[in-house]
């Protein structure tokens, strides 16, 4: 059984849509429930897409200094690159990886898309190696498919 609870937070996410909560708010709200799972979601980073660039909206979890990252640059740009999402068990093994601290061993990066077009990702961070299994990967998708909607 998974450790992320997908259905409670997207219900969470659509009541604060319904109060008609700030866009930055839903996005605050997604970063910080996916992240009270607990281990393995050590952080958790929303960018959404600028044109060419992915743009660090909101987080939970450990501060980063890439608050900016070129479409096609590491594993988040990689993402958007090739319209894919990432699972990446050992970061330490990504040639192009953007570490945003030396204790993050694996990361998740789920794009948030309303049908081909792509609004930007759901980046988990985990100390972990290699812990997302399919079963997270689907509940953070769920996630991502109701900001898809709501945003």
């Amino acid at each position: 059984m998974p450790v992320l609870d997908g259905d409670r937070i997207v219900a969470a996410l659509r009541g604060a849509f319904a109060r008609e909560v700030s866009r930055a708010e839903l996005l605050q709200l997604a970063a910080a429930r996916i992240r009270e799972a607990g281990s393995p979601y050590t952080s958790v980073y929303l960018y959404m897409l600028h044109g060419e660039e992915l743009v660090l909206e909101s987080f939970a979890g450990r501060e980063t200094e890439h608050t900016r990252i070129p479409v096609g640059k590491g594993v988040c740009g990689t993402a958007v690159a090739t319209g894919r999402d990432q699972n990446v068990g050992d970061v330490r093994a990504v040639g192009n990886y953007l570490a945003c601290n030396t204790f993050t061993r694996s990361e998740l990066v789920v794009l948030i898309r309303r049908g081909p077009l792509i609004l930007g990702q759901i980046d988990v961070d985990s100390d972990v190696p290699d812990p997302f299994t399919p079963a997270e990967e689907a509940e953070v998708k769920k996630v991502a498919d109701a900001l898809a909607v709501l945003l």
